[in-house]
């Protein structure tokens, strides 16, 4: 049985780290607040990243017509049919969701984190949607809940981030979360695999940099075409290579064993919508995919952190 897992994964997963904290399954209830990101409505650009859906990857939150409270009951009693005995985290998931004057920020936050049930917050933002005082209320925020930012890096090259209309630098990134972890505040960073020029190396670089910060968590995404996107524009016009199932599984293994085996694995794929997908539809056969990463990291007798020197 390898460290930090409950199924003999050759990785620290999630589900491990959740039940060794709340000694409990917990699910995420995904939540759209209705917010917006600075290179959609103009202050940065327009069009947001070459990839994101209308949703503002968002696809799987709750329904924005309706108040979070409502949406969180709507997704969080569909979950419990898979999981009664579960806990809750709330899970601001759709666009950038730091970025609004702080009192909005207050309304939204604190009018799920006491609902029957939840043990903590999750916030998915960009590293340039703070201020000092949005900075100092969650770290106020964390002294009450499980308080964690999920924070979208994709890549530490900077020719990527201004190809995929990131419209922010890997030197901010690092600014932001310096910031939250001075106060103290668990930090995951996104990344993306497959981003159009980049090398299996440019991605092991992302992952050994991100080491380096000591991370407390990441998710692993693969970069997916899907309608109603820049990107899809692009592909129709050059059908850019997408990487395989299989080049996606070494990439993956190589950066996980240059990953310290105390970071939380949070995803290691993604979940594409199937009606708006494009490429690659091998991304739909998710748990397929996850058992292939584990054969694969059986086959070659590896695991997480197995090329740091300890």
């Amino acid at each position: 049985m390898f460290k930090n897992t409950l199924d003999n994964k050759r990785y620290y997963t999630l589900n491990y780290f959740y039940k060794k904290k709340f000694n409990s399954k917990v699910f995420k209830v995904s939540l759209n607040g209705g917010f917006t990101c600075p290179n959609k409505d103009g202050s940065k650009g327009t069009g947001g990243c070459i990839y994101c859906s209308p949703s503002g990857s968002g696809d799987f939150a709750g329904n924005i017509k309706d108040n979070l409270v409502k949406q969180f009951y709507e997704v969080r009693d569909i979950m419990l049919k898979k999981w009664p005995e579960a806990k809750y985290i709330a899970y601001f998931q759709a666009n950038s969701n730091t970025y609004a004057p702080l009192e909005d920020l207050k309304e939204k936050y604190e009018s799920v984190i006491d609902l029957p049930g939840v043990i903590g917050l999750s916030i998915a933002t960009r590293p340039d949607c703070f201020t000092e005082e949005i900075y100092d209320y969650l770290e106020e925020l964390s002294k009450r809940t499980y308080l964690t930012v999920e924070l979208g890096l994709q890549t530490i090259h900077d020719k990527t981030l201004s190809f995929i209309n990131r419209n922010h630098t890997t030197q901010e990134f690092e600014n932001c979360y310096k910031e939250l972890k001075k106060r103290s505040i668990n930090v995951i960073v996104h990344i993306i695999n497959g981003l159009p020029g980049e090398t299996k190396e440019d991605m092991i670089e992302t992952v050994k940099y991100l080491n380096n910060l000591k991370i407390d968590g990441i998710k692993i995404h693969m970069l997916h075409v899907t309608k109603n996107t820049k990107l899809a524009e692009m592909y129709e016009k050059e059908k850019f290579h997408i990487l395989s199932e299989e080049e996606y599984i070494d990439i993956v293994i190589s950066q996980l064993e240059y990953l310290d085996e105390d970071i939380v694995i949070a995803r290691i794929t993604g979940d594409p919508v199937k009606e708006d997908l494009i490429e690659p539809k091998w991304l739909l056969k998710k748990f397929c995919v996850l058992n292939d990463i584990d054969k694969e990291m059986v086959k070659r007798d590896t695991y997480q952190g197995a090329k740091l020197k300890h």
